[in-house]
């Protein structure tokens, strides 16, 4: 959580097409690449019959066939776990699961559940999960699955496979109106060409590793607003990664999500984010925090924070948040050498790029809001007991026991601002329309060796963090070193800072 301060070569429906539907989370993500961000979304799914509607209108030959209505009398009833390898196909209509909380899908290994053309898997708010358990290789394809779950009642829980199994494949899928999460990503699974739509706490949540998330449209979730019913919790948006080890996030629209857009939010690394639209989520376009290693090239941001940004007082709300997060070649995957932030184009967010860290959150620090977690750095020796006040004076604790934001480059970006089509709110007084390298005072713990200026020092001075080579328009300012400290293009560029070599600035607006 953080500190609380305050049109493509091949798709993944193509190599489907081409019987090469096993290509690699990053075969797929290293196929795509462009100059600058899209100028338009790269898909629509929500609502799209053409993307949604492509179901087999009869039973595929030797598949079990699934009547419409209630489904209680079924094979898929009653926690059964049915028959591994096997095709089941959704009769065209409404479906249900009978009227139990947990009445529920129990796949096997290798199955796969298709949708006839307007098939409608629906929990009434009655059944809490849609498919559960840990079966691998499950293929979900041309369903709608709606009204899952009690809403505000379901926090850290998903309704397509709930327990994260791993090699699923979800596509051309709609997920709506459900508590929690839509689709919980397991290890090796891809979710494509499908709408997360208003589901309660997230489109979806991932987990495991190489993870592939391609083409979907994710929009309105975050419905029970769970910031609001626990403070603090970190536990909204439109999609959140925890842990995740190698995910290619590729042409997705991720819009009017009521909180962040994308969240990647502890010890997470080798993510590849191209080619997507983020825009209008309530909070940041996207967060990487405390972890490594990122290459987030050619997207675009639009509108994002214009909700969350005028309510923070004196801290910039970004499109793009990296806090606490950096490139480590100690941590295995690539982007190892640096976190890339390149070609893309931000268009009238309520600020731009933050890079942050807080100097009083460490490893075994009270301050530390993801409980029991530590870095990935020397994890054999360098965890929650040992980053004590014994030891984090010293080598390797004093350094491995932060998340630091490190060797980030901002680089080829194009920042257009305007505050007049922002709203009356964004004035630099709420710092609105800014950029920053900055960190605050260290005060916590008492034992902590970060107190005072430490790693506002090294955040701005010794880890490598540079904006080079971008494109401004508009009125933008900076915030350097300390929370606070506003300064202007000329003084942003000059020593100490020396940020912005090669840059362009040109002023419009207020």
């Amino acid at each position: 959580m953080r500190w609380h301060r305050r049109p493509i070569g091949w798709t993944l429906a193509a190599c489907f097409a081409a019987g090469v539907a096993g290509l690699t989370w990053l075969a797929l993500a290293s196929l795509h690449s462009s100059a600058a961000g899209p100028a338009s979304p790269p898909v629509r799914v929500c609502g799209n019959n053409a993307i949604l509607g492509g179901g087999p209108s009869s039973p595929p030959k030797g598949a079990v066939v699934i009547p419409v209505g209630d489904d209680s009398g079924t094979v898929l009833s009653h926690n059964w776990t049915i028959r591994p390898d096997t095709t089941y196909w959704f009769a065209p209509g409404t479906h249900t699961l009978g009227t139990g909380q947990f009445s529920q899908i129990v796949p096997a290994s290798g199955d796969t559940f298709l949708g006839a053309p307007g098939a409608v898997l629906d929990g009434q708010h009655s059944n809490l999960y849609a498919f559960t358990q840990h079966a691998s290789n499950v293929t979900i394809r041309y369903l709608t699955i709606q009204n899952f779950g009690a809403h505000g009642e379901s926090i850290g829980q998903g309704v397509v496979n709930h327990d994260e199994g791993s090699g699923w494949h979800i596509d051309h899928v709609t997920v709506q109106d459900s508590a929690g999460a839509g689709v919980m990503l397991g290890s090796g699974n891809v979710l494509a060409y499908s709408c997360l739509k208003d589901n309660g706490e997230y489109g979806f949540q991932g987990g495991g590793s190489h993870i592939t998330v391609d083409h979907n449209e994710v929009v309105g979730n975050n419905t029970d607003n769970w910031e609001a019913r626990q403070p603090g919790c970190g536990c909204s948006g439109g999609a959140k990664f925890w842990g995740v080890n190698g995910a290619a996030i590729i042409s997705n629209y991720v819009h009017d999500n009521l909180g962040p857009g994308l969240w990647a939010d502890t010890n997470n690394r080798g993510f590849d984010v191209e080619h997507n639209y983020i825009a209008n989520n309530q909070g940041e376009g996207f967060i990487f925090e405390t972890s490594y290693n990122l290459r987030l090239a050619h997207n675009t941001f639009v509108r994002n924070a214009l909700v969350a940004g005028p309510k923070l007082g004196g801290f910039p709300d970004p499109a793009v948040y990296i806090s606490e997060s950096g490139a480590d070649s100690q941590v295995p995957g690539p982007y190892g050498d640096t976190l890339v932030i390149m070609g893309n184009t931000f268009i009238d967010n309520w600020s731009g790029v933050v890079l942050w860290e807080n100097a009083d959150r460490f490893c075994g620090s009270p301050a530390n809001t993801s409980t029991g977690e530590c870095t990935l750095v020397d994890p054999k020796v360098v965890t929650t007991h040992s980053c004590n006040a014994t030891n984090i004076t010293k080598e390797p604790y004093y350094n491995s026991c932060r998340w630091k934001t490190q060797n980030v480059l901002v680089s080829e970006n194009d920042f257009s601002f305007d505050p007049t089509r922002i709203g009356p709110d964004c004035i630099p007084a709420k710092y609105c329309g800014f950029n920053g390298i900055f960190s605050q005072w260290g005060s916590w713990p008492s034992w902590s060796p970060y107190h005072g200026t430490v790693v506002e020092n090294h955040i701005t001075f010794d880890q490598n963090n540079y904006f080079k080579s971008n494109t401004y328009s508009g009125p933008w300012r900076f915030v350097v070193h300390q929370q606070g400290n506003a300064v202007n293009w000329a003084t942003w560029q000059r020593r100490p800072y020396g940020q912005d070599a090669g840059s362009t600035m040109k002023r419009r607006g207020a």
